[in-house]
């Protein structure tokens, strides 16, 4: 490969924050046998980095890769609405030391890992995703993450990585009931409990979807809303307008988030036997390490 981006490249976008939250999760603990530290979301990451490394070298079509973190919890969307995320509960202790861990892996096995100061590594996929489709590419987001679904279509697709499902348009129309497109629409009336997006009071998704569906997009929605028969979802619609649109921000990725690097920087790379070797017997893999 020479590195360029266009088309026939194949670009995966991989959700290294959102992938650890999961393993962590989904796996059972794990600590390093000499000094009791925890190590199992990591471990989870490797298996997930070394299956990418070895569904390449198999022919996978894949010819350009990236990690993609956040850099902290603190973004642009904080100004926009203080109480952004402000219910999340504190990092378990025990996944806190496994933060930089996993970012350390993800350079042993040669492969690009990237954040951003005031952006979420969902406006970093964004823009890269935006980037390779604009060159001709296409575009792997490994995440199942519902907030990226309104990035598919035109070459983007999803992979969830724990179900190895692929996510297309059609099943971000099963979950939201409208294309990808209006998938931000939805869920600016739906708010979400997890960030903390306010929506509308009293709107769920079925209901969200319904009136975007009718209406065709949000603002439409939101200048009609006087139509709206039922008086309380005409009210509710009508009294909170301006919290929708602030939640429609929220929501919203950024396609522009400012990143000082090329696509052609991240070409598939192999990995440095003695760089990841080393790192995979400091964290005391020894399995992975035989493989």
């Amino acid at each position: 490969m020479d590195g360029t981006f266009g088309k026939g490249s194949h670009l995966h976008l991989i959700d290294g924050s959102a992938y650890i939250f999961r393993a962590y999760h989904a796996l059972p603990p794990l600590t390093r046998k000499s000094d009791g530290l925890p190590i199992g979301a990591v471990a989870g990451f490797c298996n997930m980095l070394f299956r990418y490394v070895e569904n390449t070298r198999k022919g996978d079509q894949a010819t350009h890769v990236a990690v993609i973190f956040d850099h902290s919890s603190k973004t642009f969307r904080n100004d926009i609405y203080p109480l952004y995320k402000a219910n999340r509960p504190e990092l378990p202790e025990e996944l806190r030391p496994q933060f930089p861990l996993t970012r350390e892996a993800t350079r042993a096995f040669n492969v690009a890992c990237i954040e951003t100061e005031g952006y979420e590594a969902d406006d970093i996929i964004a823009t890269l995703a935006h980037r390779a489709r604009d060159a001709g590419g296409r575009v792997t987001i490994v995440s199942s993450d519902k907030d990226l679904m309104q990035l598919v279509g035109n070459g983007v697709e999803m992979l969830d990585p724990m179900k190895n499902k692929v996510i297309g348009i059609p099943e971000v129309e099963e979950k939201f009931g409208v294309r990808p497109e209006r998938v931000v629409d939805v869920q600016a009336l739906a708010g979400d409990s997890v960030d903390n997006v306010p929506g509308a009071p009293g709107i769920g998704i079925k209901t969200a979807a319904l009136l975007i569906q009718e209406y065709g997009d949000l603002e439409t929605l939101l200048e009609r809303a006087g139509e709206i028969k039922q008086e309380k979802r005409r009210q509710t619609l009508i009294d909170n307008a301006e919290q929708i649109r602030v939640s429609k921000r929220l929501v919203q990725l950024d396609a522009n988030t400012p990143l000082d690097f090329s696509l052609e920087s991240l070409e598939v790379k192999e990995p440095e036997p003695d760089t990841l070797m080393g790192f995979l017997n400091a964290m005391e893999f020894r399995t992975l390490t035989k493989r």
